[in-house]
């Protein structure tokens, strides 16, 4: 049975990648019929066309959305919560959508520390506990099929969100400036790492729907060291790049976001949210296993990101 697909928010840098994946790695694209990409900025999936996927304007209006998601015939979707500053409100229209237009396969992207954000410090971040409550509760209800097979990826903080800094780097003689203390540690996680993993169980077949190794599972990936900002520089080092760490305040952090980067207002608040938990302590752990268990391999080391990017983090020193 080939699925008939549809992943949200594929003009975000998740859904961009994901999408491309499916449709270009041979273990993926002889398993996908049909894939369809709900983006609020459709030019920007125009290389996902000509690659075979059906690209869709979202709207944000229900109705619109829901007779869209009607129109797909999809029995399978991705949902990424938008990026956005009411990032709450459009994810439970398109869980409303997802019921009604009766989607019996969702898989959900939400944020490793999703459960220990605290709506006091961390409200934006918190959110996604919300919308994993709204998600899950799909199951139960009556007269739809819609959720009753469900996957919840929580993904660590990415590892490319340090190439926003590379302006900031290259202006600073190498110094990766991060609001993160000079002790606390987390453990960035590759994009490419979640796309494949999200690939795994969006293919994946079972009698109820997903393969019943990944149906109700709640997976949470992280990268596979943890590292405070002088190991995360020494990652750095390892693959020829000269970085330095340097902590600084979270005030200095957001006017690095406003000054140097375009990302959305929702993103930069997501970001100064995570630094945040990393300096409470909470974001001091690995989570693997599950991504080894399903794809067969070991998630990207630090060294092996910064290698990739080498280009991007070179200075100009």
């Amino acid at each position: 049975m080939s699925r008939t697909l549809c992943i949200t928010s594929a003009d975000g840098q998740t859904g961009h990648l994901l999408t491309e994946l499916l449709l270009t790695d041979a273990q993926f694209k002889t398993k996908i019929k049909n894939l369809y990409c709900l983006a609020v900025n459709p030019e920007k999936c125009q290389d996902l066309a000509k690659m075979g996927a059906e690209i869709i304007a979202h709207k944000y209006d229900r109705n619109v959305l829901l007779q869209a998601l009607k129109g797909t015939g999809a029995d399978t979707i991705f949902l990424i919560p938008p990026a956005h500053a009411h990032k709450l409100k459009h994810s439970r229209e398109m869980i409303r959508a997802v019921k009604d237009a009766e989607i019996k396969n969702t898989v959900l992207l939400s944020s490793a520390g999703t459960d220990l954000a605290e709506d006091k410090h961390q409200p934006h971040l918190r959110q996604f506990i919300k919308i994993e409550t709204e998600t899950m509760q799909l199951r139960y209800t009556e007269g739809t099929q819609a959720g009753t097979s469900q996957c919840i990826i929580r993904a660590g903080f990415y590892a490319e969100n340090l190439l926003l800094y590379e302006k900031d780097m290259k202006k600073n003689n190498g110094k990766l400036r991060l609001p993160i203390g000079d002790q606390y540690a987390f453990a960035p996680v590759a994009l490419g790492d979640v796309a494949k993993l999200a690939a795994h169980v969006l293919v994946s077949e079972g009698p109820k729907g997903l393969d019943d190794r990944f149906r109700g599972q709640m997976i949470t990936l992280t990268g596979p060291m943890m590292c405070d900002g002088y190991e995360l520089a020494a990652a750095a080092t390892q693959a020829g790049l000269n970085l330095e760490f340097t902590d600084i305040s979270d005030s200095e952090a957001k006017q690095l976001l406003d000054s140097d980067t375009d990302v959305d207002d929702s993103e930069k608040q997501y970001l100064l949210e995570y630094y945040s938990l990393v300096r409470e302590g909470k974001a001091n752990y690995v989570s693997t296993l599950a991504f080894a268990a399903v794809t067969g391999e070991e998630p990207t080391k630090p060294p092996e990101f910064f290698k990739t990017y080498e280009s991007e983090f070179k200075s100009k020193k």
